[in-house]
């Protein structure tokens, strides 16, 4: 048994009408279309509901039967169709946000709490990768949105330039280097360097800009790969070499100068930040996260 919600419709149209031609008029359609749709409702139940007989409709005791569950069934739609336009006005939903450490740790925070007010039917989970695992995050649809200090080329996702960070070289505050009025990569070559681990986007950054320098990473001395931007910091304060991480987590330690800025002339190196985001349909909640992050940081 096959029921058709415009079958339905058109039936309790001709009851309520008493009359084929008044039941096209109100639904705008043909009488012909009217009455092949109760026809076909008809062939589909099996049974008659209405009597054509001398141009009057009766309901016959089928139709009786049927009437109460069709207006219950199109009641129900209507109820339904009501929920979602009130749905379509409101902001509301879960979010999963990855982000790489930098902006997971020192942008984003400071941001959602706007949000959140905002938009106080909206709940976001904010999850801390680094970007090589963003990017996977979003792919695989287990994020809904990602934040990244890089862009990994070939990814199914797209990117949105959004804001930028500022990286810098920093070294104890007593090393040689400091001598030097201006360092070139080629002069860091033999220096022990603590750096994030494969797939950060700052040692992502990093190291494009060495090529750039006209110096192979691999050449670089690396004695000790990290997780965390504050781990190099640490580690620098220590003396246990040079380290390549966001202003945002040095500036403390350069105020307590117990770090200091290698003068090497390209840094602070500027890197813009990345929204990345699924190629599939957003949804509501999250294309309002991307609006509210877009006024904030590009402002």
């Amino acid at each position: 048994m096959v029921m058709n919600i415009a079958q339905l419709k058109t039936f309790v149209t001709v009851v309520e009408h008493a009359s084929f031609s008044e039941a096209a008029r109100a639904m705008g359609l043909s009488q012909p279309a009217v009455t092949m749709q109760v026809q076909a409702l008809e062939a589909d139940l099996g049974a008659t509901l209405l009597d054509r007989r001398y141009r009057k409709v009766d309901i016959t005791e089928a139709g009786r039967a049927l009437l109460p569950h069709a207006r219950k069934v199109l009641a129900e739609l209507e109820s339904a169709r009501g929920a979602l336009e009130q749905l379509s006005e409101t902001v509301s939903g879960r979010l999963v946000f990855a982000a790489s450490t930098t902006p997971g740790q020192y942008v984003l925070p400071r941001l959602l709490g706007g949000f959140l007010k905002e938009y106080p039917e909206v709940g976001v989970t904010l999850r801390v990768f680094d970007t090589a695992e963003v990017i996977e995050k979003v792919e695989s649809g287990e994020a809904q949105l990602g934040m990244t200090g890089a862009e990994v080329h070939g990814a199914r996702v797209e990117y949105r330039r959004l804001g930028h960070d500022n990286l810098v070289m920093i070294c104890a505050p007593d090393h040689p280097l400091l001598q030097k009025e201006n360092v070139r990569f080629a002069d860091l070559v033999d220096e022990p360097f603590i750096v994030r681990e494969s797939g950060s986007g700052t040692r992502m950054v990093f190291e494009d800009a060495m090529r750039r320098g006209g110096v192979d990473p691999a050449e670089l001395r690396v004695i000790m790969e990290l997780g965390t931007n504050e781990a190099i910091v640490s580690a620098v304060e220590g003396g246990m070499g040079i380290g390549v991480v966001s202003t945002w987590v040095a500036e403390k330690a350069l105020q307590l100068e117990t770090v200091a800025r290698v003068p090497e002339g390209s840094f602070p190196l500027e890197r813009p930040l990345f929204l990345v985001m699924p190629r599939n349909t957003a949804t509501r909640a999250a294309d309002a996260l991307i609006d509210y992050l877009g006024d904030a940081l590009e402002s």
